[in-house]
């Protein structure tokens, strides 16, 4: 008889979650061959921040700064610009002169990533955002249920209700 394994806990004292656990066959098909990990472990590695190339850094930190309420990091300049979490992760904005738009859904140039995040009320984001210079690709797969709207550098992200 298998044990069951109980659930992974991160975090610890009065703010641990337990995470539901892993299914195989709900993986995609190029992660199966790995183990299920019921058990807590120390993490290997802790993600510090999540960089767009941009070809205006200062500004896009600017539109996301307003979309997030995130401050600005007190090193941000003209090739570098970057936000803050509460919890240290840094949002980062890197000088890329030859910036290249994602054609999203067009693959002639790939998104190569896309940001996610929760809102109140999608109409409502979606409309401060528009104000804030977002855009609204044609392309909208569900719009019921997510949208979704590119920066003002052209990257692709996703506004989905919360809970």
């Amino acid at each position: 008889m298998r044990r069951a394994r109980p659930p992974v806990v991160l975090g610890t004292g009065d703010v641990a979650l337990r995470a539901p656990p892993l299914l195989s066959r709900r993986r995609p098909a190029a992660y199966r061959h790995l183990p299920d990990r019921q058990d807590a472990l120390p993490p290997i590695i802790r993600m510090a921040a999540v960089t767009l190339d941009c070809p205006d850094p200062p500004a896009l930190a600017a539109f996301y700064r307003e979309a997030t309420g995130l401050p600005l990091h007190p090193s941000s300049d003209a090739e570098f610009a970057g936000l803050t979490t509460e919890a240290g992760l840094l949002f980062g904005f890197q000088l890329a002169p030859d910036h290249r738009p994602p054609t999203w859904p067009d693959p002639a140039v790939p998104q190569q990533a896309h940001l996610c995040f929760d809102v109140d009320d999608l109409d409502a984001a979606q409309s401060a955002l528009l104000d804030l210079g977002a855009t609204v690709p044609a392309a909208q797969p569900d719009p019921g249920r997510y949208r979704v709207l590119l920066d003002p550098a052209g990257h692709p992200f996703c506004l989905s209700p919360r809970g």
